[in-house]
């Protein structure tokens, strides 16, 4: 019994010490992870705040914007191609709005700020400022354009940028954006009717950019590490194995300093992913290849949309590694029905900035020789969005990727950067038309004349053209009007994995040749 008794002894005072160590070693850790949480949703907003000045820069450089039907259209351009601009308004020097893109947002306003009520960014060029809407905080990004007028942004500050906490505290949690005067902006909980709880412990982060900070309120008891699985298992791990639960917990609690280490860990750990949209004929709907978009499945079983990860891969220098990785298994996957179908054509999106850098075209012929399919079956999408820094030197390697055998497509054709004269010098060979104005053909006559005069263009410059973003079967007929016979969209399919993509290809090639021209479905 004496021995049994000491035994039962020195078990409860090494766990008793290993209680303190691991609470007090989780507890720092978790503190930690919290305020680097607090960067993340800090860094998504400023991004979100570039976006909207970018914006405004180009609108305020091209002038001039006054409240004329031309000024408003360019606006109305401009808010659907920011994604994270949801109005763009004329103002005046007090901040008083004069005209707005989408004037009906006007009705949700419950209250507009002076501009002495602004906030200044660090570099004087633009003024933040909340909103007060009937529907909750909008928030507003303000730069001027001379000394009577300004231009004002309204952005999506919501959910997708500030869920950032992890899924064992997300309910337990609530991110906050708020201003230098308190005035919250933005904010997120799982329960959007919840507001963050009076008892709490909160981990503040501060812009050095803009008047600015993201605060991550949690609730004491979420923070305890007794409530975690993983002092449960360390505890069992120093009650059976003494020491090692060193090991383990410093196993357990390695996580990413910062958004960019996870992009490395993420690249490292080949966890994005090609997903795929079908290409397809619109007088048969039959399948003729497909464009690759990248996808980021984490760990746990989630999917991450690219607007959550390609801007930072982009600005990080991470965007090129990604590209040559997804290509690499996209081509060694669909290898085989690329074999089988020699007009099979595969569509990658590529930056003007990779497109121009050191070594793509070796790096580019390497990755499709090593898959042995045809340099003829891909394509290569460059966004119009984006300006091309040398234009002649991207025409000289437009021609010699050409040389090769490669095809070229100019992407977002008609909202961009590129003029006409732009169109004609890079000698692209596809010619994308924007989802703009796929959505606008059925009811609006200029997208429509837009539309024909893009077509006649192409067929000038014998080049083909893709409409991307059919939705709806009287879109396809309104562009075989125009003289569009090739499409993209959820009409046929929404993106898909490869797996998935191979499923429905196997389907399609099964039908009977009289179901497969019968009019495009959307797929399941």
């Amino acid at each position: 019994m004496l021995r049994v008794g000491a035994v039962v002894a020195c078990v409860g005072i090494f766990l008793a010490g290993a209680d303190l160590a691991v609470t007090a070693l989780i507890g720092n850790q978790t503190a930690r992870q919290l305020s680097d949480l607090g960067k993340v949703a800090l860094r998504r907003s400023e991004a979100a705040i570039d976006s909207a000045g970018a914006i405004l820069h180009r609108l305020v450089a091209k002038g001039p914007m006054d409240c004329s039907a031309i000024a408003l259209q360019a606006l109305r351009l401009h808010v659907y191609q920011g994604t994270i601009v949801k109005d763009i308004r004329t103002v005046d020097r007090e901040g008083s709005v004069l005209c707005a893109a989408y004037s009906e947002t006007l009705e949700f306003d419950n209250g507009w700020a002076r501009r002495d009520e602004m906030f200044q960014s660090a570099d004087g060029q633009l003024r933040l400022f909340r909103v007060a809407q009937f529907t909750g905080d909008a928030f507003g990004v303000l730069r001027d354009i001379d000394a009577q007028r300004s231009l004002a942004a309204i952005l999506r500050i919501d959910g997708n940028l500030l869920d950032v906490m992890p899924a064992g505290l997300r309910a337990e949690s609530h991110v906050t954006l708020t201003l230098p005067d308190g005035e919250q902006v933005a904010g997120y909980h799982p329960d959007t009717s919840s507001k963050p709880p009076t008892q709490s412990v909160a981990f503040t982060t501060v812009s050095d950019r803009y008047p600015l900070q993201a605060t991550i309120h949690v609730r004491p008891n979420s923070l305890s590490a007794r409530h975690d699985m993983s002092y449960l298992l360390t505890m069992l791990a120093a009650g059976m194995l003494g020491g090692v639960f060193g090991l383990l917990l410093a196993s357990y609690l390695s996580r990413p300093v910062d958004p960019v280490a996870e992009l490395d860990r993420a690249l490292a750990g080949n966890e994005f992913k090609p997903y795929v949209q079908p290409t397809f004929s619109l007088k048969t709907g039959d399948i003729i290849g497909c464009e690759m978009l990248a996808r980021w499945e984490k760990p746990d079983g989630r999917l991450i949309p690219p607007m959550s990860f390609i801007p930072l891969a982009e600005s990080s220098g991470r965007i090129e590694r990604l590209t040559w990785q997804i290509l690499k298994t996209a081509l060694r996957e669909l290898q085989p029905e690329m074999r089988q179908d020699k007009l099979f054509k595969l569509s990658v999106n590529i930056t003007p900035r990779h497109l121009l850098g050191a070594g793509f075209i070796d790096d580019l012929r390497k990755v499709v020789a090593s898959s042995s399919v045809s340099t003829r079956q891909v394509v290569l999408e460059v966004t119009e969005r984006e300006e091309l820094a040398d234009l002649d030197k991207a025409t000289d390697i437009v021609k010699e990727l050409s040389d090769l055998g490669f095809r070229i497509a100019l992407d977002d054709v008609g909202i961009g950067h590129s003029g006409l004269s732009t169109i004609q010098r890079l000698g692209a060979r596809i010619l994308k038309i924007d989802k703009f104005f796929v959505d606008a053909i059925t009811r609006d006559q200029s997208a429509v004349v837009v539309v024909q005069m893009l077509v006649a263009l192409a067929r000038e410059l014998e080049m083909s053209v893709v409409a991307e973003g059919i939705e709806h079967q009287e879109q396809v007929a309104a562009l075989l009007a125009c003289g569009v016979e090739e499409g993209q969209g959820y009409l046929v399919a929404p993106p898909m994995s490869l797996d998935r993509f191979k499923h429905f290809l196997d389907v399609r090639r099964a039908a009977a040749p009289a179901e497969r021209t019968k009019t495009p479905v959307l797929a399941a």
